[in-house]
């Protein structure tokens, strides 16, 4: 079954609502390709070997979380280099490309980060605010307790993934802030609102030191292990609903 690709793209604008968020990249279609499509293969990040993999499938579209961003090419425009042989491959085999970032992370019920609190069983209880983007994160509780390394192993599990730790909160987990990606800076903002715990997808060393001083619980499970389950969840609502194939491709990534 071929389905137009601006119908696609139209009801993940709205389902997301993009309109509401200020990114640093295009929610929606990145690169325009075939324009009726039977399949999406979706990932993480686009890459060289994201793409081969996908033509390897004869997909006409793509799905990342982490697509064409405003980084990537500069102003006045100027493609080249990794990008140019990135956008190459795309056009010529006439492939579309979506791309949903921020709105992804966020969203409510499909979103990587209340994914996340879902799988660990927690129980949505407050939201975190980005003072640069809104309302992206998520706190959840447990009604009792649970061991830190008890919580970590589960992490780990459901994730897949082998998280970096700074273990300077309290023994027992009940309250976890969780934004997924690159938002190690934010794990000021949740100690604010009084996490225990504060699970992200990155680390950097001029916080390592301040997470300890401010006695939290610390876990970054990974950026590309965070946000996965968003295009995920994303994609099998479109196979729903549009009766298109849609495959996920795990392309992994450690960090």
């Amino acid at each position: 079954m071929q389905v137009e690709v601006k119908k696609i793209v139209k009801y993940c604008e709205e389902y997301l609502g993009v309109d509401k968020w200020k990114d640093y990249c295009i929610n929606g279609l990145q690169v325009e390709g075939a324009p009726r499509i039977s399949k999406i293969i979706t990932g993480v990040s686009w890459s060289e070997k994201f793409i081969k993999a996908a033509i390897k499938k004869n997909a006409k579209a793509i799905m990342v979380h982490h697509g064409l961003f405003k980084s990537h090419i500069d102003f006045p425009p100027q493609v080249k280099g990794i990008v140019k042989g990135r956008l190459k491959l795309l056009l010529e085999n006439n492939i579309n490309m979506l791309g949903f970032h921020l709105p992804l992370d966020a969203h409510p019920v499909i979103g990587n980060n209340i994914s996340i609190l879902k799988l660990l069983g927690l129980k949505k209880t407050d939201t975190i605010n980005s003072p640069e983007y809104g309302e992206i994160g998520f706190i959840g509780e447990y009604k009792e307790g649970v061991l830190f390394n008890e919580f970590l192993e589960k992490v780990n599990i459901v994730l897949n993934t082998k998280s970096y730790i700074i273990p300077a909160g309290p023994k027992k987990v009940k309250r976890v802030g969780i934004v997924s990606g690159g938002a190690s800076p934010d794990y000021k903002i949740a100690a604010e609102l009084d996490v225990d715990t504060y699970i992200c997808g990155d680390v950097r060393e001029s916080i390592v030191r301040a997470v300890e001083e401010t006695k939290i619980n610390f876990i970054n499970a990974g950026h590309y292990n965070t946000e996965k389950l968003g295009v995920i969840n994303l994609g099998n609502l479109i196979a729903k609903k549009f009766g298109v194939e849609v495959e996920f491709i795990d392309i992994p990534c450690d960090v």
